[in-house]
């Protein structure tokens, strides 16, 4: 794992900031929507994207993929790390925005990308940067909190407005991909971790065709 961080360094502060605060953010077991839509395919190359303290990056490098995990904070990046040494598996961790981590273009048979807090650029950056990373029969992954995106905003928190959502990623599809799955549907939560409150995912799974 390496400390040189690429990406806006006021995102890394914050997310450091909210990983410091607690000693773990998340709950230590990888997503239900992940473990549901992965069971049946070959494993192969994947990119976490927002990997957090990488239970699902674990997970996957437990059941035999190739893992590349992508993560802004520092703080989250070292449990992370521990977790994987802990659990005997390799994981290539890359401390990086998704953005400008420059990642090799369609190289991933699936990018997962579980509840990502990723910022809306005019050019529509992280929207591109998730559909790039998949390799021509691969698969994208996005799993986000039902509803979100159509809340308020909170007093100097959170406004969904300047968050990706999946109907985003949705809209720049082109006849090159598949849609297999486009629901929202009763999330599997996990017990405890940040975000336990939610009850409902939105899933987008696409696959590149070419």
């Amino acid at each position: 794992m390496t400390d040189d961080y690429v990406g806006d360094p006021a995102v890394q502060a914050e997310w450091d900031r909210r990983y410091a605060d607690r000693q773990q953010l998340w709950s230590g077991r990888p997503n239900g929507a992940l473990v549901a839509e992965v069971a049946g395919m070959t494993p192969g190359r994947v990119l976490d994207v927002g990997c957090g303290e990488g239970a699902d990056a674990v997970w996957l490098a437990r059941n035999g993929w190739d893992v590349t995990a992508l993560e802004v904070s520092g703080v989250a990046l070292e449990r992370a790390a521990g977790h994987a040494r802990d659990a005997g598996v390799e994981v290539h961790w890359v401390h990086a925005g998704l953005a400008e981590a420059a990642l090799p273009p369609r190289s991933f048979d699936l990018v997962s990308a579980q509840y990502p807090a990723l910022l809306r650029t005019p050019d529509a950056a992280a929207e591109r940067a998730l559909l790039d990373a998949v390799a021509p029969g691969g698969v994208l992954l996005l799993v986000h909190h039902a509803g979100m995106e159509a809340q308020e905003a909170h007093d100097g928190d959170f406004d969904p407005a300047d968050y990706v959502w999946p109907s985003m990623v949705a809209a720049l599809l082109d006849d090159a991909w598949q849609v297999e799955v486009d629901e929202q549907r009763p999330r599997v939560a996990p017990e405890g971790g940040a975000g336990a409150h939610h009850t409902d995912d939105v899933v987008l799974r696409v696959r590149r065709l070419r």
